[in-house]
């Protein structure tokens, strides 16, 4: 059976107190709403359908951008849940499969999960998630009939009984396409709030004779991110998963308490991260790589056997080949350093290209910007830069090229040649004891007329 996902992503999050629409905030470097989408990819489905509302165009952004063949439905007022639901029917136009309805602010809820929902609709024809409440508070409660979801009710309306009851409800909920839409025609919005809640279809759905079925997952799974602490909480379980994840995969970390993980970070077997290293968003580190203390990289690359730190920075569109050496106080940005290459300390690599076996010393900087446009640096194999030389770009340093240290390189390089680009040097013998004396007299003189 096919499957769709209806992601609800239209709240404002007024209790963020924030401009930014509840669903762009986030955790791991990626949005709420990219967790969702990410989470309901294990059902492989048709199509994705996310329903804005407050923040519609950067939240339709921010879904283009995790998956850009999904579909935005619009809900221009806020009227529930079910209301919300029903904004995506003609994205679903012609659908005949399962729908999944996620939410956008919950963001943790399992690819486990999820597939016992889809094995559950085998045997019925809506299934709810619902989870089992350490403090149930004002959480719907699921009202069952041995294996049968007969209701849900909402705490207000709850009897005390009703209310002592501790499976509650987390929204999520797979239906028949068809069916779920004959369901949400017969919600009506006869409360206090005027509104249409998708909880209703499940008391309607039993008095169609239809099956209703609940799948249980762990409280975690549920949390909803309404305010700045449930954000910084949900950081931290994130956070706390990915470490984990890692440390269950093969990854060596040193310190596991202080290195930050993305949501799309990716370390291979055997890599070893030392302490305090923050992955930002776009980073792949082969196996075997090695990432010292106080490192910080984002949107880039680090092949088997290369060794990035201490205190280094990779930008994006930094790709380094296998065996490189990155060491600290090095920054490197949209730059390819190719096999063996060493850029060891105290550099900036920008916009270039450094080929295999090269040694770039220290100090050296890839002048790369001229105000207007950026320029590109070439440094071929086994070049050797000399300390603290500044090569200004457009230039290019053929294969076993040398600069000596202090250089201002400005014209290329040829093959085998040493480039030297620096004043000549002039002694002024007596001169420093000179000038001195007088710098001394000068204070003494001042400091005693005041």
């Amino acid at each position: 059976m096919s499957i769709s996902l209806v992601i609800l992503a239209a709240g404002m999050g007024s209790r963020m107190n924030s401009a930014r629409p509840k669903v762009l905030h986030p955790i791991g470097g990626a949005p709420l709403l990219a967790h969702a989408m990410r989470a309901g990819d294990i059902l492989e489905p048709e199509r994705v359908v996310v329903v804005t509302g407050h923040g519609a165009e950067a939240v339709a952004k921010a879904a283009k951008t995790a998956n850009p063949d999904v579909l935005i439905a619009h809900q221009a007022e806020q009227l529930g849940t079910a209301h919300a639901v029903a904004q995506a029917r003609a994205a679903l136009e012609g659908f005949t499969g399962d729908v999944v309805i996620l939410y956008g602010d919950t963001p943790f809820v399992s690819p486990e999960t999820l597939e016992r929902m889809r094995e559950a609709r085998e045997r019925h024809a809506v299934v709810v998630l619902g989870f089992e409440a350490a403090d149930p508070g004002r959480y719907g409660r699921l009202i069952l009939n041995g294996e049968m979801l007969e209701r849900i009710v909402e705490y207000k309306d709850a009897t005390e009984e009703e209310r002592a009851i501790t499976l509650c409800n987390s929204g999520v909920v797979c239906a028949d396409a068809t069916a779920l839409f004959q369901l949400i025609d017969s919600v009506g919005n006869d409360n206090a709030a005027g509104e249409y809640y998708l909880t209703d279809i499940v008391a309607i759905a039993r008095q169609k004779g239809l099956s209703v079925g609940a799948v249980r997952c762990d409280e975690a799974e549920t949390l909803g991110i309404n305010t700045r602490a449930e954000l910084a909480a949900a950081e931290v379980a994130f956070q706390t998963r990915a470490r984990a994840e890692a440390l269950e995969n093969g990854v060596t970390l040193i310190a596991p308490e202080t290195i930050y993980f993305s949501l799309d970070t990716v370390i291979g077997r055997d890599a070893v991260v030392g302490p305090n290293v923050v992955f930002a968003p776009g980073v792949t580190v082969e196996s075997d790589a090695t990432i010292r203390a106080f490192c910080h990289l984002e949107g880039c690359h680090v092949s088997r056997g290369a060794t990035v730190g201490p205190f280094a920075r990779l930008r994006p569109d930094a790709y380094l080949a296998e065996d490189v050496h990155v060491g600290n106080f090095v920054e490197i940005k949209n730059a390819n350093i190719d096999e063996g290459a060493k850029v060891n300390h105290l550099t900036y690599i920008g916009d270039a290209d450094v080929g295999e076996g090269s040694n770039i010393g220290a100090g050296t900087i890839t002048c790369n910007y001229d105000g207007v446009f950026k320029h590109r640096t070439t440094i071929g194999k086994n070049v050797f830069v000399g300390s603290d030389t500044m090569l200004v770009a457009p230039v290019r340093l053929g294969d076993g090229a040398m600069t000596g240290s202090g250089s201002v390189i400005t014209e290329d390089v040829p093959a085998g040649a040493l480039a030297l680009g620096r004043a000549r040097q002039e002694n002024k013998p007596g001169l420093a004891t000179r000038l001195m004396e007088r710098l001394k007299a000068k204070k003494a003189a001042a400091k005693k007329e005041g």
